[in-house]
């Protein structure tokens, strides 16, 4: 079977499970968060923290919820981390400088996972399981509950409350997350992954020597790190290392649970609105935006000249020969179009191309199908500014779902849109302005710039994934790149939970001849128009000095 064949195949497999597992999984999410019970396990935690779950709040007060839960999250990681060398179960790591400590801290909290330390030599099982493990949960159902409480606001009316957050959060743990980890790992396992709290010990090598290998729960932290697309790995080589993801079947499951929840969040969304019409117009743009941008990774890796090429099959520089140039393309474009960030290959041995799609993936937003809520939210943001642009070309007030959107809600849309693109380009330029900075790069000219311009669009995208060729562990870079993932996961999310209060205060439009269909396929056509005209506009300058570059020389 030739390797393209086998990646069509593989792409193949993927649709098939995601489209199996749609109705279901959308639909039970639905249920969760349109549900007024209560479970015991649920009312515990509710006693445990002081919350009352059935008080409805407006926008402030769910975002101030969101805000002193992910505050106190990252004291807490900060102050675990700062501590290790005290802990039980340390494998006589020391304790992480505070520079890097605070890095770490703000990138799982921020859902970014970005990892400027060699994970199995600096971490031991205390820290990544109670504290890097439980932040893959709660940061995922944080971006959930913004999502959901955004979905309310189009879907209410007359009333300014978008449900309660700590109901919202901790339904979101217990009811979707934790069973379907739990299955996942067990999957994961069965393929092979490891799962125990071994200590360090050393093995043998070929042609002789030793090797230092320590164990941990690592099916477990792989499979929310994927589920809730975090993407932190166990192991500095991450998903190509064969503890966590051992076989192409592995490594196809776990691209499957990258997307499951993102894509499934669209059939919630129309359950919610009462319209799965409009839940399946954005299912479209975003598996329009998906399947365009594998297939033009699968062409460039294996469309590469020369002789090395030739002999290889493609690019396989940088890819793991269990999964191949298409398991590692599948891969790549699923991590980058969503908010996860975990590798199965070194995205800095790409071609100039292949670079290149994987950066604009994250520019676009992380929205086809984008991060586990945030995928969603920033999708229906960008549907908000399609509407207002086909409002101006015909000349009526523009209408979504029945609410009007007026001058109030588009600047809030507009002021999400250039959040996360003015900390990327201005950490970027202040990077090549300073002295220090530069000389982190491993390389010079085109694929230099890249590595930085990645770097800062991978930390305020929170995505987390990096170039490979970049020396991040630097107080610069682990400073700035910390306060871009910060500032980049929660202020949009200020603009998002402003927005859904003031749609929920809105009373509804009814729908008229001159009303924009957002259900059919023309509306899917104009919002992927819209997102990559943005997106273009936005970045194709620094695109143009970096990848871009750096392809047309090859």
């Amino acid at each position: 079977m030739s390797p393209v064949l086998a990646g069509i195949l593989q792409l193949l497999a993927l649709v098939v499970a995601l489209g199996l597992s749609y109705r279901p999984l959308g639909d039970h999410m639905a249920r969760v968060y349109s549900s007024k019970k209560h479970l015991r396990p649920e009312k515990w935690v509710y006693r445990a923290i002081g919350a009352h779950p059935s008080v409805e709040m407006r926008w402030p007060a769910y975002l101030r919820g969101v805000l002193a839960f992910s505050a106190v999250s990252v004291l807490f990681l900060y102050l675990l981390q700062r501590v290790q060398g005290v802990l039980p179960g340390s494998l006589g790591f020391v304790s992480i400088d505070p520079d890097q400590a605070f890095n770490t801290a703000a990138s799982f909290v921020a859902n970014t996972n970005w990892q400027s330390y060699y994970g199995e030599q600096a971490m031991g099982h205390v820290v990544q399981t109670g504290g890097l493990a439980v932040q893959n949960f709660v940061s995922a159902a944080v971006g959930m509950t913004v999502a959901v409480a955004l979905v309310r606001g189009f879907a209410r009316s007359r009333t300014g409350e978008l449900g309660n957050f700590w109901a919202d959060l901790v339904r979101g743990v217990v009811r979707i997350l934790l069973p379907m980890a739990v299955a996942g790992a067990l999957v994961l396992v069965a393929c092979g992954a490891i799962q125990n709290f071994s200590g360090i010990h050393e093995v043998g090598q070929f042609g002789g020597g030793t090797q230092q290998w320590n164990g941990g729960a690592v099916a477990s932290q792989e499979v929310i790190k994927e589920l809730g697309t975090n993407g932190g790995g166990y192991f500095n080589a991450n998903s190509s290392h064969p503890f966590e993801n051992p076989n192409g079947l592995s490594n196809l499951f776990e691209i499957y649970l990258i997307l499951v929840i993102p894509f499934a969040l669209t059939r919630t969304f129309g359950r919610m609105v009462g319209s799965l019409k409009q839940g399946y117009a954005i299912l479209g743009t975003m598996a329009v935006i998906w399947i365009g941008f594998t297939a033009l990774m699968m062409w460039t890796e294996f469309a590469g000249r020369g002789p090395a090429f030739e002999v290889a099959g493609g690019a396989m520089e940088g890819k793991e020969t269990r999964f191949g140039i298409a398991g590692s393309s599948l891969f790549a474009v699923a991590t980058t179009l969503t908010s996860t960030g975990a590798v199965n290959s070194f995205h800095s041995s790409y071609t100039g191309f292949g670079g290149g799609i994987t950066m604009l993936g994250m520019q676009l937003g992380e929205i086809a199908p984008g991060g586990v809520g945030s995928g969603l939210y920033g999708m229906l943001i960008m549907a908000v500014i399609a509407v207002f642009l086909a409002g101006l070309m015909v000349g009526r007030t523009p209408e979504y779902l029945g609410k009007k959107i007026g001058t109030r809600e588009i600047k809030f849309a507009a002021c999400y849109l250039l959040v996360t693109p003015a900390l990327v380009l201005c950490f970027t330029a202040a990077s090549f302005v300073l002295d220090t900075p530069a000389h982190s790069m491993t390389n010079s000219g085109a694929h230099g710039f890249s590595e930085i311009l990645y770097a800062f669009t991978s930390g305020a995208n929170n995505n987390g994934s990096a170039f490979a060729g970049l020396n991040a562990d630097t107080q610069w870079f682990n400073t700035t790149i910390g306060i871009a993932m910060l500032l980049g996961r929660f202020l949009p999310m200020v603009f998002v939970l402003a927005l859904a209060g003031s749609l929920a205060e809105q009373q509804p439009v009814p729908e008229t001849a001159g009303t924009l269909r957002t259900e059919k396929p023309l509306f899917t056509g104009l919002l992927v128009g819209t997102i990559m005209i943005i997106a273009g506009l936005t970045y194709f300058p620094a695109l143009a000095l970096g990848p871009l570059a750096e392809g047309l020389a090859a």
